[in-house]
């Protein structure tokens, strides 16, 4: 092709952005315009001039913009227009109701759910179109639809844009079922999900494009491989102090989790740093895309601490998604049981539990075992024989409702309720059957009564009216006086106790801790009938290696919900109550619903080298590290306290001359953190997070291990000590959990 046959350089590109899409030259397009990702990657800070790819793609950049800027203004005068009727109604409305009050609340209420119902979606699309600003899309797909023969290239961003007026996406979401085939992992034959059913296409060509501030950094041209150079350019950056969303490095593997249908119990056994919180946060992103209606304001995500919840919160906003409601499981738990227990602090029980409290430790095992669900299970069947002690119910001595008439109610009629609703139930109907009986005998008092007026002469009836009245007064009073007390005499067997009571009972009162609040609830649930004080339809469990099976029985029937995603890594239990998991088997806990699993054994957060290390405290289940590498993994020991603070003083400064930007001390447990941070705290400034309320800025910082559990560091240096530090060849999964904190830089300072 000839150059200088076109006058401008835009005349060529206009010419070939068209030719590329030509169903004849489509072998041509292959060979010319697709490149394999060894063959190059294009920069614009590349020194040869630039590639007619690149050409393209800034006008293709520069044209999106232009649609862009052209919505907001759309956008930005439809928020004026409604901003300006919302203010104009309200003033006439107030000057035409000013006198009625009822009016002006029943008019100014509806118009305001309305209108700012419109203005939020108006405010929302604002916020996405001014983020598209930034960075419109992250990749562009070519592919064939085989029943239409057509070629189509698609732009792939973080939100979609579909011009006003207009049919054809200029931007298609993420989320959107065609977009999957960006993620699809391979050139050739593929399929995506639409409304109509399944489409059969042929992937031609699948390109990544880098775009900061509205400027195209570079171009690259690849299948999705983990060994992609743009995922080990995004992997080798310094981390945030947030976790990121990854909709430009999602893996095939983890978009396929991503993508199941909503009617999926999805489960998730990944390594260190396998993706398992990005899975479960862009599935919910995912779902509410496509099942909006149905989940708007009704998905739970549960983490494992407020530090986590905060580290990951802001991820779902930036994918645009708000409304999603995010708790620790001992802060939803506390909520629904709704009162103030007297519970060892979660910092305290994991202090605890890291130092191998004996009699904590005996104590959770216990109570993350089968034998207790069946244990409470046997005592809930004992309460529902034994409990209430039936007793006939009398009314002036006569019998109103017998005892088997009572037991009638209580193991026929209302046998599918809860105990203690069922008992209140039943409550109520022997109160209303002595309510009978009280009417039946004011009935009678009364006709007597008035009988007795009847028989009096004039002048009797003067005399004796009163003392009639006066004694219809006394005879009234002993019948309220005795539905009194046969309310007292049902209430002294059919009341029950608080569940409170009866747990503490069972638990022979001692001291709870978070394995305390599971099995509460359950009673509650299985007494009471206790639902959670929200609608959920889909719950979300991450670091779901800690939950036990009573854990898990709680959650689904306390919230109702039929579908979960539930991800975490056996390998970071803190401690290993079972052999497998609770979440391994969540198939027989579940028993009404399939699961399907996902093992996912391949890490992409840490070096070769530090994965490499990591798996020396793993027995089984090692991890698949992604070839990226970094320096050598440092152990040093030191005999003197000195020496070993100075050391990892001089590790602090060593790591922050080498750029990185967040750096951990890891101490196994709080004891250690204490005794290290008092003399690190005297020549550094280091933030110490020692209890659930520190927010995490990225710097410096001094953590035990429970509570980095789930966060990422560029750098982490290990502070242990000998008497904890186990030989490489033994299990120590707390300190896997320490060691693959680290992006880029791990050191191990030992006394």
């Amino acid at each position: 092709m000839n150059f200088l046959l076109f006058e401008t350089v835009s005349d060529f590109i206009s010419f070939s952005m068209t030719w590329i899409s030509s169903n004849r030259i489509r072998k041509l397009y292959k060979s010319i315009f697709y490149r394999r990702k060894e063959d190059f990657m294009v920069n614009k800070n590349n020194n040869e001039e630039k590639s007619i790819e690149f050409l393209i793609e800034e006008k293709k950049l520069k044209e999106t913009l232009e649609i862009i800027n052209k919505e907001m203004l759309v956008y930005i005068n439809k928020r004026k227009l409604i901003t300006e009727y919302i203010v104009d109604y309200r003033k006439n409305v107030l000057d035409e109701y000013r006198n009625d009050e009822d009016k002006v609340i029943d008019y100014f209420d509806h118009e305001r759910y309305v209108k700012e119902e419109a203005f939020k979606t108006i405010d929302r699309r604002l916020k996405e179109l001014t983020i598209l600003k930034e960075s419109p899309y992250f990749g562009r797909i070519t592919f064939e639809d085989k029943e239409f023969k057509d070629i189509e290239n698609l732009y792939i961003g973080r939100f979609g844009l579909t011009p006003e007026n207009t049919y054809e996406p200029a931007i298609v979401d993420w989320r959107a079922p065609v977009a999957a085939l960006f993620y699809h992992g391979s050139l050739g034959d593929a399929t995506y999900k639409s409304p109509q059913g399944e489409v059969e296409t042929d992937i031609i060509g699948r390109r990544q494009l880098i775009i900061k501030r509205g400027n195209l950094e570079g171009l690259f041209d690849s299948e999705i491989d983990v060994k992609d150079d743009i995922l080990q350019m995004v992997l080798s950056n310094n981390t945030s102090e947030k976790l990121k969303d990854v909709i430009m490095t999602i893996q095939r593997e983890q978009d396929e989790i991503i993508r199941k249908p909503r009617e999926k119990n999805v489960v998730v056994n990944g390594v260190a740093g396998s993706g398992k919180t990005t899975i479960a946060l862009h599935r919910v992103a995912y779902l509410l895309y496509n099942y909006r209606k149905e989940l708007q304001d009704k998905v739970l995500i549960l983490g494992p601490n407020s530090i986590f919840m905060e580290y990951i919160a802001h991820v779902l906003p930036s994918l645009g998604e708000v409304g999603v409601k995010q708790e620790t499981f001992t802060s939803f738990a506390l909520k629904e049981i709704g009162e103030n227990l007297d519970i060892m602090s979660f910092h305290e029980y994991l202090e605890k539990l890291v130092a191998k409290d004996e009699e904590l430790l005996k104590d959770a095992k216990y109570k993350n075992s089968k034998q207790f669900i069946k244990d409470i299970e046997e005592f809930i069947n004992k309460i529902e024989d034994e409990y209430f002690k039936v007793e006939e119910v009398k009314y002036f001595g006569e019998t109103v409702v017998g005892i088997d008439e009572i037991k009638e109610l209580f193991n026929k009629h209302y046998a599918y309720m809860p105990l203690f609703r069922r008992s209140q139930k039943i409550k109520r109907i022997l109160l209303s059957k002595i309510k009978d009986k009280r009417d039946e005998r004011v009935w009678l008092l009364n006709k007597e009564i008035q009988e007795a007026k009847a028989k009096l002469t004039s002048d009797e009836r003067v005399i004796e009216e009163n003392n009639l009245e006066f004694t219809r007064r006394l005879r009234i009073r002993e019948i309220v006086r005795e539905v009194m007390n046969s309310k007292e005499a049902i209430e002294a067997w059919l009341n029950n106790e608080t569940i409170m009571n009866i747990y503490n009972n069972f638990n022979h009162n001692k001291q709870l801790n978070i394995n305390d609040l599971a099995p509460i609830l359950y009673l509650m649930i299985k007494l009471d009938g206790k639902k959670a004080s929200e609608s959920y339809r889909h719950v979300v469990i991450d670091e779901a290696q800690d939950y036990s099976e009573m854990q898990f029985k709680v959650v689904k029937e306390l919230t109702g919900s039929k579908y979960f995603t539930i991800v975490g890594d056996v390998n970071q239990r803190l401690v290993k109550y079972e052999k497998s998991a609770a979440m391994m088997d969540i198939h027989n806990i579940f028993t009404s619903e399939d699961a399907e699993y996902y093992n996912l054994n391949k890490s992409y957060r840490s070096t070769f080298e530090i994965m490499d290390h990591a798996n020396n405290f793993l027995n089984e289940d090692k991890v698949i590290p992604l070839v990226r590498h970094g320096a050598a993994v440092e152990i040093v020991n030191k005999n003197t306290e000195d020496e070993y603070v100075e050391e990892i003083l001089r590790s602090l400064e060593e790591f922050n001359k080498e750029g990185l930007e967040s750096i951990a001390v890891v101490t196994r447990d709080g004891n250690a953190l204490e005794r290290i941070w008092s003399k690190l705290r005297q020549q550094v400034h280091i933030v110490k997070f020692d209890n659930e309320d520190v927010i995490y800025n990225g710097g410096n910082v001094i953590i035990p291990s429970y509570f980095a559990k789930g966060l990422e560091f560029d750098g982490v240096i290990i502070a242990d000590f000998k008497e904890n530090a186990k030989k490489s060849q033994n299990e120590d999964l707390v300190k896997y959990i320490m060691s693959t904190r680290a992006l880029h830089r791990l050191k191990e300072v030992i006394m």
